[in-house]
């Protein structure tokens, strides 16, 4: 007999989001790489610009509009051009950057940051040249960067020095490296759910895991798919399966046991477009938005642990104008009471960053408990130190009902990083504090 198979997601669909929603003015740094081109957390987004000593776009969700350059407040604090940022996932404001100047930098968003006000027009604003803290250990540029998914301020870097480096931001220093690529660019690396592993692939076609508290391999894939543009990579989840996206002949799209990685569980081919494959997968939902450097194309996927595996939801989003890169927006920034279940931020060459919002349609007003699964929230799993030792978590999780919201903690709070440079900060100003008292003291005759 003939069964429809039911999914909560399967009339999900996506307008074409209106010229006022989106940010406009951005001119984008020319420098190209395997990297997103855009990260985001619940209430900031970040792209590279054109122009001398790497300068950045900090653009705020709320307030869509148009950037001006030397208006507008914008990042800078690199020799050479940013290739690749990434926000920490328990701070909205925190953010590293890694450059060709072979350094990553620590930033953080003032509270008063606006590069546009309410109106959608730029707004003049101090740029923000003064990092949190400095790292360098590679011998040339830093190409990527991933923070990791529950221990904080746990950070991994890959290199044009063919090494991965694990590093623990708080203290600055490195916590393992990884340096067996040969001579092969580094193209993807993604963390596991828990952190436990990384996975990256690489020039030669190969997928290698690797165990970032030692620094050594755990397994790998050869040959993961025959052509030779880049592979992505995904994690599905607690599911113990894996995606990689490739080119052989067509653009492909393949399904891992990470118990047996011999040969994939499933192939499914897509087109023959050129462009690289991103995976955008939802851990909490299990959908996957698949989006392509290139196309006007986004495709929503319902993953399932049993065959076939993925299912295509609905058309998704389709459009002339093709995306630079794509990067999904943390749950905590989505509008729940308008069935908003995920925003993917599309980068174009010439037309912006343009929202666009996945819904389901709902006709009820209340806040729909089946579409949102409790999310990852802003309080890590465990510290650093504690990850190094052994320690294994899920990540901690919240609800995104917003009568929950005050009992939930969903701002994603200020960090405060002791760093070198701020406890050098501290101390200077602690000595001229003591300096100037010391000489009140002898003004007025007072032995001490």
């Amino acid at each position: 007999m003939f069964k429809i198979r039911t999914s909560k997601y399967r009339h999900v669909y996506c307008d074409t989001p209106k010229p006022e929603h989106c940010f406009s003015g951005i001119r984008l740094s020319t420098v190209t790489g395997d990297q997103q081109y855009i990260k985001a957390s619940a209430k900031y987004y970040a792209v590279a610009l054109f122009g001398g000593g790497g300068p950045m776009h900090i653009g705020r969700l709320d307030r869509p509009g148009r950037f001006e350059s030397g208006t507008s407040c914008q990042v800078e604090g690199h020799t050479g051009s940013v290739l690749d940022v990434d926000f920490n996932p328990f701070d909205d404001s925190m953010f590293a950057s890694a450059s060709e100047d072979t350094t990553i930098k620590l930033w953080s968003i003032p509270e008063d940051w606006e590069p546009t006000d309410e109106k959608g027009l730029a707004k003049k604003g101090e740029n923000l040249t003064e990092s949190l803290c400095d790292l360098s250990a590679h011998r040339k540029k830093v190409t990527l960067l991933r923070f990791h998914p529950t221990a904080s301020n746990v950070l991994a870097s890959t290199s044009a020095d063919y090494t991965v480096k694990t590093w623990d931001v708080e203290m600055g220093q490195e916590i393992s490296t990884f340096a067996e690529f040969g001579d092969n660019l580094i193209q993807d690396i993604v963390w596991d759910i828990r952190g436990d592993s990384y996975a990256t692939s690489c020039k030669d076609k190969t997928v290698r895991f690797v165990d970032p508290r030692a620094g050594t391999l755990s397994s790998s894939i050869e040959k993961a798919h025959d052509g030779l543009k880049s592979v992505k990579l995904a994690y599905l989840g607690t599911t113990g399966k894996f995606l990689t996206t490739g080119t052989s002949r067509q653009r492909q799209m393949k399904i891992w046991d990470l118990k047996n990685l011999s040969q994939p569980l499933h192939t499914e081919a897509l087109d023959t477009a050129s462009g690289a494959l991103l995976p955008l997968f939802d851990n909490d939902t299990s959908v996957l938005y698949l989006c392509g450097k290139g196309d006007g194309i986004i495709r929503p996927y319902e993953f399932e642990d049993k065959g076939p595996f993925l299912h295509k939801l609905n058309d998704g989003f389709r459009s002339t104008t093709p995306a630079k890169g794509c990067c999904l927006v943390p749950k905590r920034g989505l509008d729940v009471m308008k069935c908003e279940t995920a925003r993917v931020l599309k980068v174009t060459n010439n037309e912006g960053i343009h929202p666009l919002s996945f819904t389901v349609p709902r006709k009820s007003d209340a806040f729909q408990d089946d579409i949102f699964p409790d999310c990852p929230s802003t309080q890590p799993a465990h510290t650093a130190e504690e990850w190094q030792g052994g320690s294994s978590k899920l990540p901690l999780t919240m609800s995104l009902n917003p009568a929950l919201a005050s009992s939930n903690g969903t701002g994603g709070k200020k960090t405060k990083l002791r760093t070198v440079a701020t406890i050098s900060a501290e101390l200077k100003e602690a000595q001229d504090r003591i300096a100037y008292l010391e000489t009140k003291l002898k003004e007025n005759d007072i032995s001490y």
